[in-house]
């Protein structure tokens, strides 16, 4: 599922200004029903509170939801404290357990008139944080502290009610708008490739007939470097056969084997002389260099074919039974470590090739990388089209990826560089209802509102 983002405009949500005393309702509501909303903010929590408006010697609930801004999800364990502080003094209450999974249910009664801060201070998988979540006023009456909270009402009659228990359950996300320089962006179509150095083709060493030793040979397996996947067998071949050249190799190291053995033996008696011995030791040395060197890849049945590395079988040329000569390709295997991305742009845009600097990658799932998540590199740029298709290929390595294949097509955004910064919203963001665009903005935590707004250029990521 998609992430669905919303962008958080109004300052006073984020940081809580000293003068700034509460954000309210925006609906009709009686005396009771008036809340002031405490809204605090750090890089790691977001603090949405309900609170009743502050009176000396009358208890307030406050009503807090804590939320990780690592998932949006609810804040479930942890010891809180939460404190209203008056000049040098104040009261707290703490907290260790939520009154239900991320919200917590606090209780103070001042103690004192005058402008109050509010602190929250969390302790969390043995660290500490603290929220500052703004200042708001004591009244020494509940009437005085009502209508002073109904004069903060905010009306937002387009506002959408989202609470953060709804927000909770979905893929959610708050995002701020930005300043960021996206440069000219290239939208083209790229192709997953193996790297020049993950892609090995095994060819036949000699001719023969192809024998299969795995009846699941099939293209897409898995392979383990020093499996064998077939012979190639010369058995029944009038001329070049590699069984015959194998007996005959192994006929000569055993009989150049015996013959130093023996002689040997004899030399130590003074029977024969040094000169036979050194020559029956050459010759041995010989037969045991072309021996081993045919035993490597040979067999009573032939050439095997064995798996250089880790990796998959890519494609298979060959079926069983079938006569192939030396050389002849017969298998590729990929190590799957590494690809490459071919992009093909068109001829217009030839003058800023040389100004790419950085791209994103958006796969079929529909989630975009940039080049640096991906540990990549633009690898080149051609000078001059395709024979074929007229257009001018753009190389990127990257580093391989669950679930990601050659020959599957990505979404790929060649990006220059750029330093003139522009408004941008995450793509994630933007509703489209026919060729109209929208964001949703936050007024609240709680409270959202629909705005049209007209885009620019996107690099897969960002919009402007």
């Amino acid at each position: 599922m998609k992430k669905i983002l919303v962008l958080i405009i109004i300052s006073f949500a984020i940081s809580g200004c000293s003068n700034q005393q509460a954000s309210l309702d925006v609906h009709d509501h009686d005396h009771d029903e008036v809340k002031l909303r405490i809204i605090a903010y750090n890089e790691n929590f977001e603090v949405f509170a309900e609170a009743d408006p502050f009176v000396l010697g009358k208890t307030s609930e406050i009503l807090a939801h804590f939320t990780h801004l690592e998932n949006f999800k609810p804040f479930n364990e942890g010891v809180i404290t939460l404190s209203l502080i008056t000049g040098s003094s104040g009261i707290r209450h703490t907290l260790d357990a939520p009154h239900k999974p991320g919200i917590y249910l606090f209780r103070l009664q001042p103690q004192t008139t005058g402008l109050a801060r509010i602190q929250f201070d969390l302790e969390y998988k043995g660290k500490s944080y603290r929220l500052s979540g703004g200042s708001y006023q004591v009244y020494d009456n509940e009437h005085d502290a009502i209508h002073a909270a109904e004069d903060l009402i905010q009306d937002h009659p387009a506002a959408i009610a989202f609470t953060k228990e709804q927000s909770w359950l979905v893929s959610f996300a708050t995002a701020p708008v930005e300043q960021r320089a996206i440069g000219v962006v290239i939208k083209t179509v790229g192709e997953l490739l193996p790297a020049q150095s993950d892609e090995i083709t095994l060819s036949a060493q000699s001719r023969g007939i192809i024998r299969f030793v795995n009846d699941n040979l099939y293209e897409g397996v898995e392979l383990q470097p020093g499996e064998v996947l077939l012979n190639i067998s010369g058995e029944g071949l009038a001329e070049g056969s590699t069984t015959l050249r194998y007996r005959e190799a192994r006929n000569n190291f055993e009989k150049a084997k015996a013959d130093y053995e023996r002689l040997s033996k004899l030399a130590e008696a003074n029977i024969v002389s040094q000169r036979e011995l050194l020559q029956a030791e050459n010759e041995f040395e010989n037969a045991n260099a072309i021996f081993d060197n045919l035993s490597e890849n040979f067999s009573e049945s032939g050439q095997s074919v064995k798996s250089p590395v880790n990796g998959y079988l890519s494609h298979l040329f060959v079926k069983h039974g079938q006569y192939v000569e030396a050389g002849q390709p017969i298998a590729t295997v990929i190590r799957n470590e590494d690809l490459v991305i071919k992009a093909e742009v068109q001829q217009r845009y030839s003058h800023l090739l040389s100004e790419l600097a950085m791209a994103n990658i958006t796969s079929r799932d529909g989630q975009t990388y940039t080049l640096e998540q991906l540990n990549g590199s633009i690898l080149s740029w051609a000078k001059n089209p395709g024979v074929q298709s007229h257009l001018l290929p753009v190389h990127l390595k990257i580093n391989n990826l669950p679930g990601w294949h050659t020959g599957t097509l990505l979404d790929v955004f060649l990006k220059t560089s750029d330093t003139k910064p522009s408004m941008v919203v995450p793509n994630t963001a933007l509703i489209e209802e026919q060729g109209n665009y929208f964001v949703f903005v936050q007024i609240h935590p709680e409270s959202f509102e629909k705005r049209e707004v007209f885009i620019g250029n996107t690099d897969g990521i960002y919009t402007a």
